[in-house]
């Protein structure tokens, strides 16, 4: 069998499991591109090796690389297109040094009254109540910016007060409930702003035209406003805070709020992965690692890893979680 087609194959079986696998099939493409359509039992580690070690190559990406060809190479093994697998010793997964930015109260607050005043110019693209609104909703849910900026007016039941995210890197969609304050907000912009003749798109936030805010432009201004709210990193980090963060900051002071209130952190934990679209229950660790030093131990004793079968015994938490 040839690279190529071996290559078209596999990414079609891939994304018959229901995820698009874009950055797989793109490393797989880039490989036949520069090795050429050989044959996949002809490939060898000299082949492989120069792929891996390419110009401008980081550590997580060499990494990332390696694991799409070794998932590769092990699919036509087993189907026995090939006897070994032309890979070299792998390397250890790069130690990962980015923290997310976890914002105070305060500075929320700042982020919302420094976004009235600057998107009141003629040239902001985004109107002032949409992205007060917008920086709420992502706040409010927890939700991904690409999920926020695919959201459409019939993806929100005012009615049952839920909502529907899609997340487009799974094309998967999850309903979640919200609460009184976001609802109350939601609906006063939908009620002054999906009215309008202009409005061209579906989508629940828009620009001043009446399209659909792009992910782009909408980082764009939020670094506009986080400069002039005077909002920065303090801890020698070369990387400044993002509006990406407002879903570890969600998540963050959800769980100091249930500890201060004695929450049942048992089943809080797992809940709120699963409101945030987390299909395994271990990815709260990383939300563990950024809560208050004062509430940190007693939250890992609650881990994940730790509690999972528990949970998983839980008749009445798996309702729950499967009623979100």
């Amino acid at each position: 069998m040839r690279l190529r087609e071996g290559i078209e194959i596999y990414v079609e079986s891939r994304q018959a499991e229901g995820t698009p696998w874009a950055k797989g099939a793109q490393s797989l493409r880039s490989l036949y591109h520069q090795v050429g359509d050989l044959a996949v039992d002809r490939i060898g580690v000299d082949q492989i090796v120069p792929f891996l070690d390419g110009p401008l190559t980081s550590a997580a990406t060499w990494y990332n690389k390696y694991c799409v060809l070794r998932q590769f190479f092990t699919y036509w093994k087993v189907r026995n297109e090939l006897y070994k697998l032309p890979l070299p010793p792998p390397r250890r997964f790069p130690i990962q040094t980015f923290v997310p930015y976890v914002y105070s109260r305060m500075e929320l607050r700042r982020l919302l009254v420094t976004a009235a005043f600057t998107q009141q110019g003629l040239n902001a693209v985004i109107d002032a109540r949409t992205f007060r609104t917008l920086l709420l909703f992502l706040y409010g849910t927890g939700a991904g910016l690409s999920e926020a900026v695919q959201l459409e007016r019939n993806d929100v039941d005012f009615r049952r007060k839920r909502i529907i995210l899609r997340t487009s890197l799974s094309h998967r969609t999850r309903e979640i409930p919200i609460g009184s304050d976001l609802y109350d907000i939601l609906l006063k912009y939908h009620q002054t702003h999906h009215l309008k003749k202009t409005m061209r798109d579906p989508q629940f936030f828009l620009t001043k035209n009446g399209s659909r805010i792009k992910a782009g432009t909408a980082n764009k201004t939020f670094r506009r406003v986080r400069k002039k709210a005077g909002i920065a990193r303090c801890d020698g980090a070369h990387y400044q805070p993002r509006m990406q963060d407002l879903r570890y900051t969600f998540a963050i002071h959800r769980l100091t709020a249930w500890f201060k209130h004695g929450a049942d952190m048992g089943q809080m934990i797992p809940a709120l992965s699963t409101y945030m679209g987390q299909n395994n229950l271990d990815v709260a660790e990383r939300y563990l690692r950024l809560t208050p030093e004062r509430f940190r131990t007693q939250l890992n004793k609650l881990s994940p890893k730790r509690g999972k079968k528990r949970w998983r015994e839980n008749a009445a938490l798996m309702k729950f979680l499967d009623s979100l």
